[in-house]
């Protein structure tokens, strides 16, 4: 029914402060600050990629169903005030569930990336004093 809409949101939300934090990040390197060679701005774009990527297919696949239609309001559910309140459950229990879901993914990635990034930094420079 609509349960991508909250991974859009997010989606959104995010992509917003990815362009404010590299942003930041540009005027730091410009002002010789601080180095930034991989920093928070693209691990936020993998967030972003995961959940646009989501929220596309989940809507291509609500439009092949014929719950999206291009007309307002969109939503085939929205139309009946019966089943508004059947899609904004799906929406609070799906949507939200699959968002929790995807960031905390996201999360982990992170948490991995980081994990291996500081093991190398030493196994290179004990390479480096042989």
């Amino acid at each position: 029914m609509a349960c991508f809409v909250v991974p859009a949101v997010e989606a959104v939300i995010t992509t917003a402060v990815t362009k404010v934090i590299e942003k930041k990040e540009k005027t730091e390197a410009k002002n010789e600050t601080v180095t930034v060679s991989g920093g928070f701005s693209k691990k936020l774009k993998w967030l972003n990629n995961m959940l646009w990527g989501g929220s596309a297919l989940l809507a291509f696949e609500h439009i092949w169903h014929g719950e999206v239609v291009p007309w307002f309001p969109f939503l085939t559910n929205a139309i009946d005030p019966a089943n508004r309140a059947e899609m904004l459950h799906e929406m609070a229990t799906a949507g939200v569930s699959m968002t929790i879901l995807v960031t905390a993914v996201w999360a982990g990635i992170v948490a991995v990336t980081g994990i291996i990034s500081r093991s190398a930094v030493p196994a290179e420079s004990k390479s480096g004093r042989n």
